[in-house]
């Protein structure tokens, strides 16, 4: 029997093929800025899918230009420094310094541990908070001309989820994170952030042909080919690594310059972000517009 999901607001769900849960980001005016209503609804939905018998993969995409620009600035999702969130989060994590980092990372593990596979279709921007929901995934496929980075390390923080280094190697993730540049989807995918990429026209076929693959193992077989290579990566250290950098994360969010650029962006988010970014020349100053909160 099909398994009726919660009322969304601001996702849309649908099954293109057998066995398959397709889940999308539904804020294409605000480039699908997540806010903790949509995450709250995000893994309501991946929760409740991953409990269906019927669905055997699950497909993560964007509505619109993009697959995410990142976290909400404008809703509260994201407070700095981190020592309690002024707005209901999806789920639970302990308060004090460094709250956010923390709850991004507890929320990469929720998807880490689902049983079924959880594929990531990314085109156009993948940005800050859309790159962690992105690498949390278990496989990602990218449009050649995706747009891929961390732009907040020019003027607020580390990322919060540190996964670059564990996914690019060092020298890759070094360049992203001293400079906030964005990579192509190409680029992506040669440095191991994505599995594949393909011109955005064929991506959305490509990767249902990739889901539809993965859906003929059986579920039970499935989740421990997931696992076992899950425990490949603890033994090496990653949920360690990734809530270590949870720590230097919220240190950032003391030093002088971040403080000057959050009070910048409470008087005005769209202006904090062009005057981050002119200085590169890229992003919204480079003649894309962008919603007024997304970062």
């Amino acid at each position: 029997m099909t398994r009726t999901y919660d009322q969304c607001e601001f996702l849309e769900l649908d099954r293109p093929r057998d066995g398959i849960l397709r889940v999308t980001l539904n804020r294409p005016e605000k480039r699908n800025a997540m806010s903790n209503e949509l995450r709250r609804e995000l893994f309501a939905v991946l929760e409740q899918a991953d409990a269906d018998e019927d669905v055997r993969v699950m497909i993560l995409r964007g509505a619109g230009t993009c697959f995410s620009s990142g976290y909400d600035l404008t809703q509260g999702s994201v407070e700095g420094g981190g020592e309690r969130p002024k707005r209901p989060t999806p789920y639970y994590t302990a308060r004090g310094i460094g709250y956010w980092a923390r709850h991004v990372v507890d929320g990469c593990f929720r998807l880490w541990d689902l049983a079924t596979p959880l594929i990531a279709q990314v085109h156009g921007y993948c940005l800050a908070g859309g790159t962690e929901l992105a690498a949390s995934c278990d496989l990602v496929y990218v449009a050649d001309d995706a747009q891929i980075g961390y732009p907040p390390i020019r003027l607020m923080s580390p990322p919060d989820n540190q996964v670059f280094p564990w996914l690019m190697g060092m020298r890759a993730a070094m360049e992203m994170m001293l400079t906030g540049d964005s990579i192509s989807g190409r680029q992506a995918a040669e440095s191991g952030f994505a599995n594949r990429s393909f011109p955005v026209g064929e991506l959305e076929s490509a990767v249902l042909d990739v889901a539809e693959r993965v859906a003929k193992v059986p579920a039970n077989l499935q989740q421990m080919n997931k696992r076992a290579l899950h425990r490949q990566m603890e033994a090496m250290g990653i949920r360690t690594g990734l809530r270590a950098g949870t720590e230097v994360q919220a240190q950032a969010w003391y030093t002088p310059e971040v403080i000057a650029y959050v009070g910048e962006l409470r008087k005005g988010i769209t202006s904090a972000l062009d005057r981050r970014d002119g200085r590169f020349g890229d992003y919204r100053t480079a003649g894309r517009s962008r919603s007024e909160g997304e970062s």
